[in-house]
C-alpha cells in the first residue's frame, strides 16, 4: 500500500455547529473525505479530499447488486483536549471480515488507521466536547464498476467521512420500548447477519417502520428458523439480566460481533459480575419476567453505546421490564463504558487510542 501523499483541502470551511447540547444523528457532515480506489488488482490513489457528492455511473454495481459494506467508530474528545478513539483496530478487522463475505478485496487495517488519522488532524476540530456527543466515523466500500452482470466487481471507491453527533435516540440515556419481531427475519444461517452489509440493513427497514408506527423505539429480531431465539435489534445487541446474569445470544453466524458488545463482558467480568454467551429464547424471557428473575434489559452499540430497555411487546402483549427504568448493572457498565471514553475513568484495558 503506498503512502498517502495527496492532499486537496477545500478553499471554503463551513460554520461548526453553534449548540452541541442539539446535535442530532448523522446529519452533519466534516469539510473533507479520505478516498482509496480499487482497479487493475489492487489499492491506489489514496486522498484526502473536500466533502461533496460522488459521481457514478446508472450501471455502477453496487446500484443493482448492492455490493457494499461500511463501519461506525466514534472520535471522542477529552478533558485535556486530547482526541481519542475507541478500539479502532476492531472495527477495521470486522470491516475485513465484512468484505471477505461480499467478495470485496480486503484492504491493509494499518494503513486506514493511518489515513484515518490523517483525516482527523485536517477536520478532528469538528469534535465536539458536550457529554454525550461525539465525531461519528463511517468507512464504506462501494462497487463503482460500471456492469450488468451478476459477480464480484472488478473496481471499488472506500471512503471515509465523519460528522458530529449527539445521542443516537433523541431521549439519550434513557429506557426505549422494543417490538419483538415473529414474521420477518433479518439473518439466517450462512446470510450477511453477521457483517456490516447495506444489504442486512435495508432488509430490516420495513419490519422496523411497522414497530415504529405502533410506538416502538426498535426491534429485536428472532431466529429466522424457529421464531424462538433471541438474537439482536438493529443497531444493537442485546442483553438480558437473569437472577443477576447477563446473558446475550452467542455468535453463531447471524449476528453481528459488536465492538461494544465484546466491551461489555469485558466490564461486566471485570466488575465481578456474571456473563453467559447462550441462547435465549423469548419464551424465556416471558417467564423470567413473571417470576420476577428478569431484571434488567439492555442493548448495546457504537452509534448508542449503552441504551437500556424499559418494554418490550411480544405478540401484542407489553411487559415491564424490572421496574421499567435503568437498572443498577445498566447504569455500572454504561459509566464504566462512557468514562473510558470519554477520559474520566481510567483505560486499564488499552482500548483508546489517541489520534496525536
Amino acid at each position: 500500500m503506498e503512502i498517502l501523499v495527496h492532499r486537496q483541502l477545500a478553499s471554503h470551511l463551513q460554520p461548526h455547529p453553534r449548540d452541541e447540547a442539539a446535535l442530532g444523528f448523522g446529519d452533519i457532515y466534516t469539510d473533507h473525505v479520505f478516498k482509496l480506489d480499487y482497479y487493475d488488482g489492487a489499492w491506489r490513489n489514496p486522498r484526502i479530499e473536500p466533502f461533496g457528492p460522488l459521481l457514478l455511473s446508472p450501471a455502477a454495481m453496487v446500484l443493482h447488486y448492492s455490493q457494499t459494506i461500511f463501519e461506525g467508530l466514534k472520535c471522542y474528545r477529552h478533558p485535556d483536549g486530547r482526541l481519542a478513539l475507541f478500539r479502532p483496530r476492531d472495527n477495521f478487522t470486522r470491516f475485513n471480515s465484512s468484505a471477505s463475505r461480499m467478495a470485496i478485496p480486503n484492504l491493509d487495517e494499518a494503513f486506514l488507521l493511518q489515513a484515518l488519522k490523517e483525516l482527523l488532524k485536517i477536520d478532528g476540530d469538528w469534535t465536539p466536547a458536550h457529554p454525550g456527543s461525539s465525531l461519528y466515523i463511517r468507512p464504506t466500500v462501494i462497487a463503482t464498476e460500471a456492469h450488468l452482470g451478476v459477480r464480484p466487481a472488478k473496481e471499488y471507491l472506500f471512503f471515509i467521512i465523519m460528522g458530529p453527533v449527539g445521542p443516537y435516540y433523541p431521549g439519550g440515556f434513557a429506557p426505549i420500548k422494543i417490538y419483538v419481531e415473529n414474521f420477518y427475519s433479518r439473518s439466517a444461517p450462512g446470510g450477511l447477519g453477521a457483517i456490516k452489509a447495506g444489504a442486512s440493513y435495508a432488509g430490516s427497514l420495513l419490519a422496523t417502520e411497522l414497530a415504529a408506527q405502533k410506538g416502538y423505539t426498535q426491534l429485536l429480531w428472532l431466529d429466522s428458523v424457529s421464531h424462538k431465539l433471541v438474537e439482536e435489534v438493529g443497531s444493537m445487541n442485546m442483553f438480558f439480566v437473569l437472577d443477576g446474569t447477563i446473558v446475550t445470544a452467542p455468535l453463531t453466524g447471524t449476528i453481528l460481533p459488536g465492538v461494544t458488545r465484546a466491551c461489555v463482558l469485558a466490564v461486566a467480568r471485570d466488575l465481578g459480575l456474571r456473563a453467559e454467551e447462550r441462547p435465549l429464547t423469548i419464551e424465556e424471557i416471558l417467564a423470567a419476567q413473571k417470576s420476577g428473575a428478569l431484571g434488567e434489559s439492555f442493548g448495546s452499540g457504537t452509534a448508542a453505546v449503552i441504551s437500556p430497555v424499559g418494554k418490550l411487546c411480544y405478540q401484542n402483549e407489553e411487559i415491564v421490564i424490572g421496574d421499567g427504568g435503568v437498572g443498577p448493572i445498566t447504569q455500572k457498565i454504561y459509566d464504566e463504558l462512557v468514562g473510558v471514553q470519554y477520559g474520566t475513568r481510567p483505560d486499564i484495558r488499552g482500548w483508546v487510542e489517541f489520534v496525536s
